[in-house]
């Protein structure tokens, strides 16, 4: 819901990066909220702040709607923002795009399809070095995040706004 009519929205867009553990999400929102430029919203990086079990489901699924109404209040003041949610489904990506449609802001989808050999190396090599908290995700969490997985298709991606950039979409 916006919260009032009177930001720049027209200068704002939202940035949705969609991929798995591992996939390069949060280098992708650095680079890209140095370059827009942008406000990174990652409830990773929240949840190991607070403290809280970044496999703690009700906790994530609480923060990830209050950083949502923070995305919104942004967008209205006009500033661009990124979620690096996940989106792992795409009701979600539809959730947001409508939203963000409905503020008046264009949206963009950045998928990060790697190779599930690649993501379990990356975690692995992250949780090694202490990353996040050093929350380990196993290579059968990895297996079963995939399977849950719902890959955007052509047809979704063609109802986001396109990017001028590299990385993703």
């Amino acid at each position: 819901m916006p919260f009032s009519t009177t930001g720049q929205r027209g200068s704002a867009r939202l940035v949705l990066l969609c991929g798995l553990p591992g996939s390069g999400k949060t280098t992708l929102a650095r680079r890209l909220a140095a370059e827009l430029p942008a406000v990174r919203l990652c409830p990773d990086e929240w949840l190991a702040a607070l403290g809280t079990d970044l496999f703690d489901e009700a906790a994530r699924d609480l923060l990830e709607r209050r950083l949502w109404r923070h995305a919104e209040e942004l967008l209205d003041l006009g500033v661009s923002v990124i979620l690096e949610f996940g989106f792992w489904g795409r009701a979600e990506r539809d959730e947001k795009r409508l939203a963000a449609r409905a503020l008046g802001v264009p949206v963009e989808l950045r998928y990060l399809d790697v190779r599930l050999e690649e993501l379990c190396r990356r975690v692995e090599e992250r949780t090694a070095a202490g990353g996040w908290g050093a929350a380990p995700i196993t290579r059968a969490m990895m297996a079963g995040y995939a399977a849950l997985f719902e890959a955007p298709a052509e047809d979704e991606l063609s109802l986001f706004d396109a990017s001028d950039r590299n990385g993703g979409r």
